[in-house]
């Protein structure tokens, strides 16, 4: 490992992991709307207020930095997860001194994600993002309906951001799909309250298949 990634790996390490880590799936880009940054900005700093520690991708722009920035100001634990060949792309900051908490890298995206899971003892929120986002969304959604874990799944739908994706999922109910029992595995929120509300008040949908699985 190179001496920017060990100063990477060091940074932080001071802070203590607390029990509820909140894993979040977002964009490395800002998008066009000025809200996803801020939304992303109150989000990571409404976790470290309320003792959330937080698990990313380990991107250090877009909405992936805004969130860990805002956490890591206000004192919370993060932990950055990234693999070797995005590096360069996602971590604009070689050397950097602690602002993006502690960060690991990773040689492939399914350990990426893996370790982002197994991580994340308080469930997954979704910000904004492009198809890395959707893609790590559907795998958790997934998880959960083949019974691989039963946190909670919430998308954060800013300013009506994943109304398409919502409707989508209805008409893949209404064709037969996805089971309309099935519908509440995933959550989608229009406000930072409401997506915090959801996460301490998310309630397991009893028609996952609670399948057994061993070394997941």
């Amino acid at each position: 490992m190179t001496s920017a990634k060990m100063q990477i790996e060091a940074a932080n390490k001071s802070v203590t992991k607390p029990e509820k880590v909140l894993c979040v799936f977002c964009g490395s880009s800002p998008g066009s709307d000025p809200a996803y940054t801020e939304a992303a900005n109150e989000l990571g700093k409404a976790l470290a207020q309320r003792g959330y520690g937080l698990v990313y991708g380990g991107g250090d722009c877009g909405l992936m930095g805004s969130v860990a920035r805002s956490c890591v100001v206000n004192n919370g634990y993060v932990h950055g997860i990234i693999p070797q060949a995005l590096f360069d792309r996602e971590r604009n900051a070689q050397i950097v001194d602690g602002q993006y908490g502690k960060t690991t890298v990773v040689n492939d995206m399914h350990t990426r994600k893996r370790m982002m899971g197994n991580e994340a003892s308080s469930g997954f929120i979704t910000l904004p993002g492009g198809y890395g986002s959707l893609e790590e969304l559907a795998e958790v959604i997934t998880w959960s309906q083949l019974g691989i874990h039963d946190k909670p799944v919430i998308v954060y739908n800013i300013n009506g951001f994943f109304d398409g994706l919502k409707t989508f999922f209805e008409h893949c109910i209404d064709q037969g799909f996805i089971k309309r029992t099935q519908k509440e595995i995933v959550v989608f929120a229009n406000t930072l309250e409401e997506v915090l509300d959801q996460i301490e008040n998310y309630k397991i949908p009893e028609s996952r298949y609670n399948l057994k699985w061993e070394n997941q």
